[in-house]
């Protein structure tokens, strides 16, 4: 254990993330009260919509619908993702206030994923950076398959670490590192923690990680052990990336809040609600929760009420 938080914040992606690779396409009225289980069950980063086009992901041909409709409450921040200009143009028209842009780690996932090379990727975010400011908007960058690419494979740390540089040298509000597909360990995650120290160590970090290999978990308390006080996750572990083969779901927002609450972290997260919200959205989606906490229950068991 090297630098231990007390508290680690969980930002929930399933609205976006979650719900992008999905068969069934939800209405946006459940996308909404997706939204709001999501923040009765204690959660205050919510990802709620991507302004990418929609004959890429019709999942999100919604987005502007769902901002406009999203309850605002004190203190929760809903972000959005956006991959260019032109994401971003219609993110701040609908009133966005924070948004996320990714730089990927090799050219191929760019242009699969963003249809861009990743100096493409990094002129863009560059001058959406300036833009950002400009507008008061929360700016973040995910460095995508910075664990490993569907396409090219392993991702030495060499090159990583090229990719790291570039994202720090733009500045942003916060460096989020994705397992993309879900190919990490805990030892990978430590690796690329003390890259992340070496090139930019004042810069806020995120993880974000896909259990495709059941890796996820393992690797998020890792990361928390290791000083990360702000993680992904997306409630029945729904999700994952249309562009990267056999890539499944996102880790699973109650399975992460149960060990870590196991373990002594705060979360502010009410492990029964989220519970509660895994199973109603995975119901939506006429499917299993693919977490294991919303199958199993809680432990110790809740008591049966009078």
């Amino acid at each position: 254990m090297l630098n231990r938080v007390k508290r680690v914040e969980i930002v929930e992606v399933a609205p976006r993330d979650g719900l992008q690779n999905e068969a069934r396409l939800l209405p946006t009225s459940t996308k909404l009260e997706l939204i709001e289980r999501a923040w009765a069950a204690g959660l205050r980063r919510i990802e709620v919509a991507s302004f990418v086009h929609p004959d890429r992901v019709p999942q999100m041909a919604d987005a502007e619908a769902v901002v406009a409709g999203v309850r605002p409450h004190p203190g929760v921040e809903y972000s959005v993702l956006v991959l260019n200009e032109r994401g971003y143009e219609r993110a701040l028209a609908a009133g966005v206030t924070a948004v996320n842009t990714v730089v990927p780690a090799t050219e191929t996932f760019g242009k699969r994923n963003q249809g861009m090379s990743v100096d493409d990727a990094v002129r863009i975010v560059t001058a959406l950076r300036s833009r950002a400011a400009h507008d008061g908007i929360r700016f973040t960058i995910t460095i995508s398959v910075a664990f490993g690419c569907p396409f090219e494979g392993e991702v030495a740390p060499e090159r990583l670490g090229h990719v790291v540089e570039r994202v720090v040298a733009v500045s942003p509000d916060e460096i989020a590192l994705a397992d993309t597909i879900g190919v990490g360990t805990p030892g990978d995650v430590a690796e690329r923690l003390g890259l992340v120290a070496a090139l930019g160590p004042e810069a806020p970090l995120r993880l974000h990680f896909h259990n495709t290999r059941n890796t996820g978990i393992a690797n998020a308390i890792a990361a928390a052990q290791a000083g990360v006080s702000v993680l992904d996750a997306s409630l029945a572990g729904i999700g994952g990336c249309p562009f990267a083969p056999a890539a499944t779901g996102n880790i699973a927002t109650e399975d992460l809040v149960y060990a870590l609450d196991r373990m002594g972290f705060e979360t502010g997260v009410d492990l029964g609600r989220a519970i509660e919200a895994a199973r109603w959205v995975a119901g939506e989606l006429q499917t299993e929760p693919q977490g294991m906490v919303a199958r199993a229950g809680p432990f110790p068991p809740e008591a049966p009420s009078a």
